[in-house]
């Protein structure tokens, strides 16, 4: 393969790394921002300002919402096929000892990247856009690649067993999909078939060899992040010998560390110019090894034939489009950023809460999970609560206490009297055995003596009256309204809420966030699942002088992004790394950590 890979490199090298370096920068510059302005356009015409759990489901399914969709997500497929086309396109012709013009290989990618429209052809939709990005094999560092599911709802599959068992189901059946599809791009680029019989001819080539196919892809996957490390590894460690051998005054000298910078940034670009090339190369030897083997005949591109076929009008067509687009992304820039970007953040302190408690160690909910959460150094204590039938207010997160107790009973159902003999400690663990339900009453008592802040999220079920109320009441008792925050996923309750008490602050929380969700002014903050906290809706909700909340954060990754992110509050099940690692970035960042870690070896 590498003696393959080296004969390659002799022919379209240059072509090959113009084009990538000219696809990612355009790709940066004008693509991905216009793509992300027709989403802002479907959502203005359906009539959305924004996005968020409640108001996600209808906004899809409006019809008018998945025409459009469609059609951005057909544009998305051409745009990211014409990539791919050109490497494959490039790469045959190095398989054939010969030298094409890059434009050759642009107009030819271009001219079957359109050919998506047809009906025997739509299934490269699914192939592009959902079974790459899902099973994150993304052949190189394709933009649609970096989607992600985000952090909550992988929580909540890994921990329930079936839904585990069942997605563990999904990903073998989508991995075999994408191993018998995994040619099908180099049949329909390389011979005049459609992407129906390109799966066919994909799935007979490697039926013998998709083990062994998924094993190359994937030492080549970590190959290139290997290597990729390794030069950022070997610049900081160049610099670290450097400041030994020259003395410098301060170990982290501002112009040494500017050097480290733009060693990676160059590491980065070329990273990125290179990683989808190599994969879709690497690919391509294999595609030609099996052919090999197979004794199937070798079928290449006939440019000259398949090029004479565009008409002059599709010439005009392209390049006004490609006109259009330019103007188009200029005058939204404009718009979206307009000339200057006020930004009014602040330095602010940011906290952590623990989610349920010390949830990790405790059993969720209860007064020892809140007690190892004060221990463990959190700010606040996210809890959740709900109105038994008697209007008694207890600290729960499921409407039915099967989970925690092992009784089949609904909240609604059940009296202060019934719910106070329940054990839900023994769930966790039988040492925790004898544990109860706290009454919200209690909880608040108790933090207030341990100068505790709580985050109250009410759980409605619909059965209840007056449950804004009820709880508003407790906390006006105890004189708490200062030291706490009411969180709802239901916008309404916020509302209602409101209505009751106007000065206890209130909190929207919801799993998706797109667009101005500062609109909703019945939440005074926002908290947001994480993987929707992006740098943009950070700086539009501290900029109306609000804050934002992220949750749940349990990896260190990902508290480091919410911590780069400058959110106000980290909602975690790990408060202990969080409040560490919060501390760690007040006096340090990658490079010194890199630097000192390098220091150390000599």
């Amino acid at each position: 393969m590498l003696k393959n890979l080296k004969k390659l490199a002799h022919y379209n090298f240059k072509n090959l790394v113009t084009f990538e370096f000219i696809f990612k920068l355009l790709t940066v510059i004008i693509f991905s921002p216009l793509f992300l302005w027709l989403f802002n356009l479907i959502m203005k015409i359906t009539g959305y300002t924004y996005l968020t759990k409640e108001n996600f489901l209808s906004f899809l399914l409006n019809p008018l919402t998945l025409v459009m969709l469609l059609i951005l997500f057909i544009l998305i497929t051409i745009y990211t096929l014409f990539d791919i086309g050109v490497i494959i396109t490039l790469v045959d012709s190095s398989y054939q000892q010969k030298n094409i013009s890059l434009k050759e290989a642009i107009k030819y990618s271009y001219h079957k990247s359109c050919q998506v429209f047809h009906p025997q052809n739509i299934l490269i939709m699914f192939l592009v856009l959902f079974l790459i990005p899902f099973l994150n094999l993304g052949i190189g560092a394709n933009f649609i690649s970096s989607l992600k599911i985000p952090e909550f709802i992988k929580d909540f599959i890994f921990n329930n067993k079936m839904l585990l068992i069942f997605y563990i189901f999904l990903v073998i059946i989508l991995i075999v999909i994408f191993l018998n599809w995994l040619y099908s791009l180099h049949y329909y680029f390389l011979e005049n078939c459609s992407f129906k019989e390109a799966i066919k001819k994909s799935k007979n080539l490697s039926r013998k060899s998709h083990l062994k196919d998924l094993i190359k892809i994937g030492v080549t996957q970590v190959l290139i992040s290997v290597i990729y490390l390794g030069i950022i590894l070997g610049e900081v460690g160049i610099i670290v010998l450097i400041n030994k051998v020259f003395k410098a005054i301060a170990l982290l000298d501002s112009f040494l560390i500017t050097i480290v910078w733009v060693g990676m940034l160059l590491s980065f670009i070329i990273y990125t110019i290179l990683a989808t090339s190599l994969s879709y190369t690497i690919l391509s030897i294999l595609f030609y090894q099996h052919k090999e083997e197979n004794k199937e005949k070798m079928a290449h591109v006939n440019l000259p034939k398949v090029l004479k076929k565009e008409s002059k009008g599709k010439k005009v067509v392209t390049v006004l489009g490609i006109i259009v687009l330019v103007i188009l992304t200029g005058v939204t820039n404009l718009v979206m950023k307009g000339r200057f970007n006020l930004n009014v953040e602040f330095a602010r302190t940011m906290e952590v809460t623990a989610h349920r408690g010390a949830s990790v160690m405790y059993p969720e909910n209860t007064m020892l999970a809140f007690k190892g959460a004060k221990e463990l150094g959190a700010d606040w204590i996210e809890l959740d609560v709900q109105a038994l039938k008697d209007d008694s207010i207890i600290v729960l997160h499921d409407t039915n206490f099967k989970r925690t107790a092992q009784v089949n009973l609904n909240t609604w159902e059940a009296s202060l009297y019934e719910v106070e003999a329940l054990d839900v400690g023994s769930f966790k663990d039988t040492k925790f055995k004898g544990e109860k339900v706290p009454l919200l009453d209690e909880v608040i008592k108790w933090a207030k003596e341990n100068k505790m802040h709580l985050n109250i999220e009410l759980k409605p079920t619909g059965h209840e009256e007056n449950f804004e109320q009820l709880v508003a009441d407790i906390i006006l008792k105890n004189h708490f309204e200062k030291d706490c925050v009411i969180t709802s996923q239901v916008y309404e309750v916020l509302e209602n809420f409101k209505k009751v008490n106007k000065d206890i602050t209130t909190v929207y929380v919801s799993a998706l966030a797109y667009g101005d969700i500062t609109a909703l002014d019945a939440a005074d903050y926002f908290s947001i699942e994480a993987s929707s906290v992006t740098k943009s809706i950070v700086s539009k909700i501290h900029n109306e002088g609000k804050q934002i909340y992220a949750w749940t954060v349990n990896t260190e990754e990902n508290i480091k992004k919410m911590i780069e992110l400058n959110v106000d509050n980290i909602i975690t099940d790990d408060p202990a790394l969080a409040k560490r690692l919060i501390y760690a970035s007040k006096s340090s960042d990658i490079i010194t950590e890199l630097v000192k870690k390098f220091d150390k070896l000599f």
